[in-house]
């Protein structure tokens, strides 16, 4: 079993087991993803991100 959650009413985290939240919404994976330091295609994200302004760095900053 892998520990996944769902957004409520507020925007917080629920984390469950179920695949479903009670809506019937599929739940999202809580863990991150896979990293590997052989990475070959790397460089190639980081460029897309770059162009189309994806990069965290090129995000306005959150309102807190």
């Amino acid at each position: 079993m892998f520990l996944l959650f769902y957004l409520n009413e507020q925007g917080d985290r629920v984390y469950t087991l179920k695949k479903t939240d009670p809506a019937g919404e599929p739940t999202c994976s809580a863990h991150p993803a896979r990293f590997s330091p052989d990475d070959k295609y790397s460089r190639h994200r980081i460029t897309i991100k770059k162009r189309f302004g994806l990069l965290m760095t090129q995000q306005p900053r959150p309102v807190v």
